[in-house]
């Protein structure tokens, strides 16, 4: 093994706690655009797990450009319906033969699919709601042989990846609110949709949360009650923020409401797909689940990419996970950020570059910390297999 062209010097910019606004968005799994991402990852692992499972091998695929066409509904107190199916086009490139063993790709991403969405939008009726379709060609040549038969695979692409640690408050408030609230809340409280979008504003010390979360009309039979789920909702996110931060916070939910005019967030299905908003794969969160225009961001679509050597994939699951154990391992760090650059037919764990910026606290060098952080991201790279295992496994979130 070469030696890795690892860099570490300090941040180009403020931290992120010393900006003066900062910006922190999630569109939850519910979204259009995450509902491409979920569904293009579920197709991915499950690809990955069939061929495994046929040849022993992971073959050449990509699930990375899903569409989602919306419908049309007429949401109503106590229950409405939808008019139009919304429909949700798997498009992508996946091997269907190898070695004289056949792989029946569409019928695994049809399934895949359709088992996605009857766990993360139950009200949403597969088959009725919506219209699922697949169209996965065959991978081209040239990107098929860059699979290698040695222990490291070679990259697929020309391209970067890129993470940060640690979290700021008003990125743990964002995610921890979509992530709560699609979870333990809307277990109890199922009027909520899961299609919640939250949007996290911090101007100097003040720290304002807009959400927008869709309420399912079966269980609204009245606006009295849509009020009380409104007002539900701003107590419990009010509640979660507390606990990230002491600064001041305000919470608003569904902003654009007008109670005169009859306009609220109801939907039958639980997602804005069912009223004219249409999705894509890449579109949304990044790999750590949120988009944070204050931070250095890839534009690749990590979900339903191949996780043995797309580069799009790789290294952003991977400068995510490098920034965080640089953080928790090191003492002395405010901010971090993690750059990955490949080069086509190169090996994974070789990047062209891997590029640190680091922020320290006061009293703190770069210097004083550089050769523990190079070795870390040294680390890091020598087991880019395990964050293969465990994205194929489900283990690792990329949206």
């Amino acid at each position: 093994m070469t030696e890795r062209n690892i860099r570490v010097e300090a941040l180009d910019r403020p931290a992120v706690d010393d900006q003066t606004v900062e910006i922190v968005e999630r569109k939850g799994i519910g979204h259009p655009d995450s509902l491409c991402d979920g569904i293009a990852e579920s197709v991915s692992r499950a690809l990955a797990a069939a061929y495994l499972d046929r040849v022993g091998t992971i073959l050449h695929y990509n699930t990375d450009e899903t569409q989602l066409v919306a419908g049309n509904a007429a949401p109503a107190f106590g229950g409405g319906e939808v008019i139009e199916p919304i429909y949700i086009l798997i498009v992508g490139r996946a091997t269907s033969e190898y070695e004289g063993t056949t792989i029946p790709t569409e019928p695994i991403a049809l399934r895949a699919a359709r088992q996605y969405l009857d766990a993360h939008v139950p009200h949403l009726d597969v088959g009725t709601d919506v219209i699922l379709d697949a169209k996965l060609g065959e991978g081209s040549g040239d990107l098929q042989n860059v699979f290698d038969d040695g222990s490291v695979p070679m990259a697929n692409d020309t391209s970067f990846g890129v993470g940060h640690a640690p979290l700021s408050e008003t990125e743990e408030i964002v995610l921890d609110t979509e992530r709560r609230l699609n979870g333990e809340y809307a277990t109890d409280n199922p009027e909520l949709g899961s299609d919640i979008k939250v949007m996290g504003k911090r101007e100097g010390d003040r720290i304002d949360v807009t959400v927008a979360a869709a309420m399912i009309d079966a269980h609204i039979e009245s606006l009295d009650a849509y009020t009380d789920a409104v007002d539900g909702v701003r107590e419990y996110v009010t509640d979660l923020a507390r606990e990230h931060t002491d600064r001041e916070v305000d919470v608003r939910v569904n902003t654009a409401d007008d109670y005169d005019e009859g306009s609220i967030y109801l939907t039958t299905t639980g997602t804005s797909a069912e009223q004219g908003d249409d999705g894509s794969v890449g579109r949304g969160n990044r790999a750590n689940g949120l988009i944070t225009p204050n931070r250095s961001m890839s534009m690749e679509a990590t979900s339903g990419k191949n996780p043995v050597n797309h580069i799009g994939k790789l290294y952003n699951l991977l400068s995510t996970e490098i920034a965080e154990s640089v953080v928790d391992e090191v003492d002395g760090i405010r901010d971090l950020r993690v750059r990955l650059v490949s080069r086509i037919g190169q090996p994974v764990d070789q990047p062209h570059v891997a590029d640190v910026h680091v922020s320290t606290e006061s009293g703190v060098a770069v210097g004083d910390v550089e050769n523990e952080v190079g070795r870390i991201v040294d680390r890091e790279l020598g087991d880019l297999s395990d964050v293969t295992r465990r994205a194929v496994d489900g283990e690792i979130a990329t949206f």
